[in-house]
């Protein structure tokens, strides 16, 4: 029986992974934060354990006599204290590297993220070699850039990693990406730039799961590299809102702002939050503005021919399994 450690098992992608794992028979170890996911984890027949990623100790323990770590714990936010992130994000995968090694962890699977691509201009077909921007979008693309540099040099001095940069993942279960724009719709609207005509990518939970595993069986001379992940079919912004909104029984509101004045808004109401020191997220962010403003597809070519991987899972399948959920759970 193979041994797994996920971080993060009670986020989003990470609860889904540990549940498949358990379900293809692995014995898993899932390390996260939330108590209530914990012990639905628990129930499922899987060792739980409550523990920080900053605190180097549990993580390391954690680790060990692990066949494969999944290292998907994050603190994904637009928005933040530096100081937070740099402990979770950064030091937290250096703890995880430490232990991978001390605990002679045969393979360490990383969950980076394309935010470190993003520089507010329209790119297409990014790949993942392109050169990244001088100034990182935020702190969590600045601290999620310096996590793969610490994966990569720990590949560099024996460890056997693999790195995945999944995009904009969604299905039941998501509590961020398809929840603040249904949010937004439900307070007045959803603020659309550009005339929602925008070409991104997306990715559906379950196809996100296949390349994590995909990942853990990899020949070795995939390892050392990482590679996009996303549905391998770039769609365009309102589309897909009018395609959620149809599935969810309700009628979709849109407010058309230049993009010009929203990201002059956002950064006024960034510079606002700094002064007052708010922890509050701003109404608008620059990224949140970029996400939504901005063309940004990736190149799949290095995911599919050396890892093998193809989604399963479309996003208009994905969209209306999401609406599924959604409607049942509402009100819970």
């Amino acid at each position: 029986m193979r041994r797994a450690l996920v971080t993060g098992a009670t986020g989003f992608v990470g609860k889904r992974l540990a549940l498949t794992l358990q379900r293809k028979g692995w014995q898993v170890t899932a390390f996260g934060r939330n108590e209530a996911a914990g012990a639905e984890l628990t129930g499922a027949g899987i060792t739980f354990i409550r523990g920080d990623l900053a605190q180097r100790g549990p993580v390391v323990e954690a680790c060990r006599g692990q066949d494969v770590v999944f290292h998907s714990g994050a603190l994904s936010s637009p928005w933040g204290a530096y100081q937070q992130f740099y402990d979770s994000n950064v030091m937290g995968t250096r703890h995880v590297v430490d232990g991978c090694r001390e605990g002679g962890a045969r393979r360490l699977v990383h969950v980076s993220t394309p935010s470190i691509y993003m520089n507010y201009r329209d790119r297409f077909n990014i790949a993942e070699d392109s050169p990244l921007p001088r100034k990182p979008a935020n702190h969590y693309a600045a601290t999620k850039r310096l996590a793969e540099e610490i994966v990569q040099q720990a590949h560099s001095e024996g460890l056997p990693a693999i790195i995945i940069r999944p995009r904009a993942i969604f299905g039941p279960g998501d509590a961020t990406l398809l929840p603040r724009l249904i949010r937004a719709n439900d307070e007045g609207g959803v603020p659309m730039f550009r005339g929602g005509r925008i070409t991104m990518d997306m990715t559906y939970v379950d196809n996100v799961v296949q390349a994590l595993l995909l990942c853990a069986d990899a020949p070795k001379s995939a390892l050392g590299a990482a590679y996009n992940i996303t549905n391998q079919e770039p769609v365009v912004l309102l589309e897909v809102l009018e395609r959620l909104f149809r599935e969810l029984d309700k009628p979709l509101k849109l407010r058309k702002v230049p993009y010009p004045i929203a990201y002059g808004l956002a950064g006024f109401l960034e510079w606002k939050a700094r002064l007052l020191r708010s922890e509050e997220e701003p109404l608008l962010t620059r990224y949140s503005v970029g996400v939504l403003g901005r063309h940004q597809t990736l190149d799949h070519t290095l995911a599919r021919n050396v890892l093998g991987y193809m989604p399963q899972i479309s996003v208009e399948e994905g969209i209306v399994r999401y609406a599924q959920w959604w409607k049942k759970h509402e009100h819970q």
